[in-house]
């Protein structure tokens, strides 16, 4: 009698069992990948800015190289960078500095029209547990002083280490930007051959793709900052020009930092100039967001991988549960480097089948 024949796997069945494996290895080894950057995060973060500098950096140093040797142009392009960060930052401290008197004398006001107004209809808080809420944020600070002494001595030890990492981006960005073709090079020369030109091919994609999306964000935010500034320094609300800085540093998080840095400077304006202007900054709002989710970031963009504004969205939130902020300020670069190198490799595969196919029929005999 002869034995009854195995079953036959279904092959659906079969091709997604061979795809789950490799989905849960390479799973494995991403959460590695992230565990060890999160046990490292500093260094992963210097690198990180050191690529930006060297995406923003590298061109003008190329330019400077022309007419200087290479060491020099890259030493005065890095204290140009310097200088022109430093005279930004002198720029809004001084505007802070000039602003502060007012500014204080406003925001008294300011509070005293809130509280008068949230006093009215459609609100009626009682003028009594407005100042009962003053009075218990003044007894909760007595009576955390030494919580938040502890706070501040932790802020200190961690604007150590934040300095400590723009001082590794910065030696990274020295030698990227004065041979970092070489180390690439190098890199690639330890590799096996047979992944060598793989390796060269994902490489460029994500170099290229990682400088258009540099450049193309930091357009964005200026042209962003520049909007903001005039925008709120023609309704008269103070410290115009920190927060378009910090609309300039919110728009490095795509979809959500502008929104947020703009509500600041509705709270500010609520504050300094009553509801009318805080509620034109608010329609200043969907104004810029509209311009750059339709002009800026189509035109700009197009330079770099474009994503779908809900993997963007995506991203942005992943990126924040695993990292905060830096989590957000990388995934999108992240995610549209890893996009690109894949299109690279699958049009690299396709043309390399392509090629094997023309020579196979080249080579057929006709009867």
């Amino acid at each position: 009698m002869q034995p009854a024949p195995p079953p036959q796997v279904v092959p659906f069945l079969r091709t997604a069992a061979a795809y789950a494996w490799r989905v849960l290895v390479v799973g494995a080894l991403v959460y590695s990948l992230f565990a060890v950057l999160g046990r490292f995060h500093e260094i992963g973060v210097a690198v990180f800015l050191g690529l930006v500098i060297t995406a923003l950096l590298r061109p003008v140093a190329d330019i400077v190289a022309r007419g200087l040797p290479r060491p020099l142009a890259v030493a005065l392009t890095l204290l140009g960078g310097i200088a022109l960060v430093l005279g930004v930052l002198a720029l809004v401290g001084e505007a802070v500095a000039n602003d502060r008197t007012t500014l204080v004398r406003e925001f008294r006001q300011g509070i005293e029209r809130i509280e008068t107004w949230l006093e009215r209809p459609p609100f009626r808080l009682n003028p009594e547990a407005l100042s009962d809420v003053q009075e218990r944020i003044g007894r909760f600070l007595s009576s955390h002083r030494s919580t938040l002494v502890s706070e501040a001595v932790s802020g200190a030890h961690k604007l150590v280490a934040v300095l400590t990492t723009l001082a590794l981006a910065l030696f990274s960005s020295v030698f990227f930007i004065h041979s970092g073709d070489r180390q690439w090079a190098w890199f690639t020369g330890q590799l096996p051959v047979s992944v060598r030109d793989r390796v060269g091919i994902g490489g460029r994609a994500a170099w290229r793709t990682f400088t258009g999306y540099t450049h193309g964000i930091v357009l964005v935010a200026a042209v962003n900052a520049v909007l903001v500034g005039v925008a709120l320094w023609l309704l008269g609300v103070p410290l115009a020009v920190p927060l378009a800085l910090l609309e300039f540093m919110a728009a490095f998080v795509p979809l959500i930092g502008s929104p947020i840095a703009l509500a600041v400077a509705a709270v500010v304006a609520l504050a300094s100039k009553g509801p009318l202007v805080a509620a034109i900054v608010v329609g200043l709002i969907v104004v810029i967001g509209q311009i750059e989710g339709h002009l800026l970031h189509p035109l700009v963009m197009s330079w770099a991988v474009r994503l779908h504004p809900l993997v963007v969205a995506i991203s942005v939130i992943a990126g924040s549960i695993a990292a905060g902020v830096v989590g957000a300020v990388v995934a999108v670069p992240l995610v549209s480097v890893v996009w690109a190198v894949y299109i690279a490799l699958r049009e690299a595969r396709r043309a390399t089948e392509g090629e094997a196919g023309a020579g196979e029929a080249g080579t057929g005999v006709s009867v």
